[in-house]
C-alpha cells in the first residue's frame, strides 16, 4: 500500500512536535517518552512502572496538556466502585409532571487522555471497569452499550516496590496494555537539571500542538505502513519462542517461563514497530524496530516460573536471552 507523502510528513511533524513539547516538561527519559509516544501512534494503551518521585504522573499530564483533547484522571484507591469510573444511572422526577425517567451519568472514562493513577491499588471488581473500555471503546450500564470518544489513550501507573495492600493486575488485563514502559531514575546531569529547572522561579508550560484529528490519522497511517514478510515472520518467531511447549522455544527461556505470550503480542510488535519507522521518518518498518519494543511489548506477558522468582531472573532477563537465540 502506497502511503501518500503529505500524510506521513504531517505524521512525522506531530511526532516531533509532540516529544518536543513534552522535553520541556519532562527532563531526559527520552526512551520513556519516546515508548509512551510509540505506544500513543500506535493506537494501544500504556502501563507505566517505576518508585515514586520519578514523574510518571507528571509524563502522562504533560502529554494530555499538548493535545487539545479531554483528560480526565481517575485515582485509584480501595474504595472505588466500578461505577466511579465507567458512570451511574440515577432515577429523576419531573417537578411539574411528576413522571419519573432514568438518566446516565458519564465517569471519567469517558475522556480521550486517561490517567488511571496507581491502577494495583483498587479490587479487580473496579479494575476490570476498564476492560472493556479499552478493549471495545464502549462501556454497557444497564445492558445499553455507551460508545466512548475517539481517540482513547490509558495510560496506567504502578509503584512496584510498594505492595502491602496492592492487587496485582490479571493477566487479561495486563494483556490489554500494549507497551508496559518501566521508568528508571535518571542520570546525575539529568537529576542536576531537574534540581535547577523545577525549583526556580519560572516553570516552563506546555502548549497543546495537536489534534485529535490529527492522531486518529497518524494511527491510521501507522496501520497502513507495510511490513514485509520477514519482519513479519521475525514477530511471530519472537512470540512463538516465549511459549515453553512450542519446538521453537530456546531451552534458556524454557528454563525460567511459566506461560509465554499470546497473538496480541505480535500484533503489538508489528504496530509498535510501525511506529517506531514512522517517528524515524520511515514508511517501512525493520527486524531491528521489532528488537526496539520487544521490551515493553512482552515484558508483562511473561509469566516467569518458581524457579526463575526464587534466582531472581526477571522478564527483561528472559526477552534479552530470547532476543539472543531468535535471530533476525
Amino acid at each position: 500500500m502506497n502511503v501518500p507523502n503529505a500524510q506521513f510528513e504531517a505524521a512525522v511533524a506531530l511526532a516531533n512536535r509532540l516529544d518536543k513539547e513534552i522535553g520541556q516538561v519532562i527532563i531526559g527519559q527520552q526512551q520513556v517518552r519516546r515508548e509512551v509516544l510509540t505506544c500513543l501512534l500506535a493506537g494501544g494503551h500504556c502501563l507505566l512502572r517505576g518508585v515514586p518521585g520519578l514523574a510518571k504522573t507528571l509524563l502522562i499530564k504533560t502529554l494530555a496538556d499538548a493535545v487539545h483533547l479531554k483528560f480526565s484522571r481517575i485515582q485509584f484507591t480501595p474504595d472505588l466502585m466500578p461505577s466511579d469510573i465507567v458512570g451511574t444511572e440515577v432515577i429523576e422526577e419531573d417537578p411539574t409532571t411528576g413522571t419519573r425517567q432514568v438518566r446516565f451519568i458519564p465517569g471519567p472514562v469517558f475522556a480521550n487522555v486517561i490517567l488511571a493513577d496507581e491502577i494495583n491499588r483498587t479490587p479487580p471488581r473496579t479494575q476490570s471497569a476498564l476492560l472493556e473500555a479499552m478493549q471495545e471503546y464502549q462501556v454497557t450500564i444497564g445492558g445499553v452499550r455507551h460508545p466512548l470518544h475517539r481517540p482513547l489513550f490509558v495510560l496506567a501507573t504502578e509503584n512496584p516496590i510498594e505492595q502491602e495492600g496492592t492487587h496485582p493486575l490479571p493477566e487479561a488485563q495486563l494483556d490489554r496494555f500494549m507497551f508496559n514502559v518501566v521508568i528508571d531514575y535518571p542520570d546525575i546531569e539529568e537529576e542536576r537539571r531537574i534540581l535547577s529547572d523545577t525549583t526556580a522561579a519560572v516553570v516552563n508550560q506546555v502548549t497543546p500542538v495537536a489534534t485529535g484529528e490529527e492522531l486518529e490519522a497518524a494511527r491510521h497511517l501507522v496501520r497502513a505502513l507495510p511490513a514485509a514478510s520477514n519482519v513479519v515472520d521475525y514477530a511471530l518467531r519472537l512470540v512463538r519462542a516465549t511459549r515453553p511447549g512450542d519446538s521453537s522455544c530456546p531451552a534458556d527461556v524454557r528454563a525460567w517461563v511459566r506461560w509465554g505470550a499470546g497473538p496480541r503480542a505480535g500484533q503489538a510488535l508489528l504496530l509498535g514497530a510501525k511506529a517506531t519507522a514512522l517517528m524515524d521518518g520511515r514508511t517501512v518498518p525493520s527486524l531491528d524496530d521489532i528488537r526496539t519494543v520487544a521490551l515493553p511489548v512482552l515484558r508483562h506477558r511473561l509469566l516467569v516460573n518458581f524457579r526463575a522468582e526464587a534466582e531472581g531472573i526477571s522478564p527483561d532477563r528472559v526477552i534479552g536471552m530470547l532476543l539472543d537465540a531468535v535471530r533476525a
